[in-house]
């Protein structure tokens, strides 16, 4: 489904990320780990095209690494960045719009089915987003992205400043997605429960290199004592 080979990326003066490599394909739910500062939100951006990168970045069996974001975007790869960055004086009706510009999608029966993972929205769609609180932001973050029907899901953070109780509820919601659509999540997060509960696979990385990597059952106290500490 999708292949990082030897893949850098640079941000600023020099390599954020250098020379990694993985694989998802539809039955995974990639969780990437580290500490605050070693790359893993720059290796997203440049997975969809936001920095330059250099190695390959294969998607459906095409080398998409000269593409552009909207480009990538077109081809099928959804981003959930860091912080949400919804659209704050628009409704939640037009933020989801938004979210099926670059995908021909019949937006009404779209909006329907999508609404079934995030019921919460129903009541807020003509209100701004800036007034949602930052849960039910993050949840219309996400609904944006199931919007445009992606191939391959990538999440920044999700349960970054989000009470407990919502963080349960995205990771069913995630999980259900996944298991419904038949498509690769690639998640950063710091939050360990959620990262065990959520995914099948991880990988951490340190100074811009994957240290460790494998099944999430992996994922031992030890391993995140070990590479994850503060």
């Amino acid at each position: 489904m999708m292949q990082a080979a030897d893949v850098s990326v640079s941000y600023g003066a020099g390599p954020i990320v250098s020379h990694v490599s993985f694989t998802v394909n539809a039955d995974d739910k990639l969780i990437i780990l580290g500490r605050n500062g070693v790359g893993k939100t720059t290796l997203l951006k440049g997975i969809m095209g936001i920095l330059p990168i250099k190695g390959t970045l294969t998607f459906k069996d095409t080398d998409i690494t000269t593409y552009s974001a909207s480009k990538r975007s077109r081809s099928g790869i959804a981003y959930v960045p860091q912080g949400r960055e919804i659209f704050p004086d628009l409704t939640v009706e037009e933020n989801l719009q938004i979210g099926a510009m670059s995908h021909p999608v019949d937006f009404k029966n779209k909006l329907a089915e999508v609404l079934e993972y995030f019921p919460i929205l129903t009541e807020h769609m003509k209100r701004k987003g800036g007034v949602l609180s930052g849960g039910q932001q993050q949840q219309l973050a996400i609904a944006r992205a199931f919007i445009s029907e992606p191939a391959v899901l990538m999440l920044d953070e999700p349960t970054e400043g989000i009470q407990p109780n919502i963080v349960s509820h995205i990771s069913h919601i995630l999980t259900r997605y996944h298991e419904e659509k038949h498509i690769p999540l690639i998640v950063v997060e710091q939050n360990l429960k959620f990262a065990r509960k959520l995914g099948n696979k991880f990988l951490i990385i340190q100074k811009g290199t994957i240290v460790e990597s494998g099944p999430i059952e992996k994922l031992t106290d030890e391993v995140s004592i070990a590479y994850l500490s503060v």
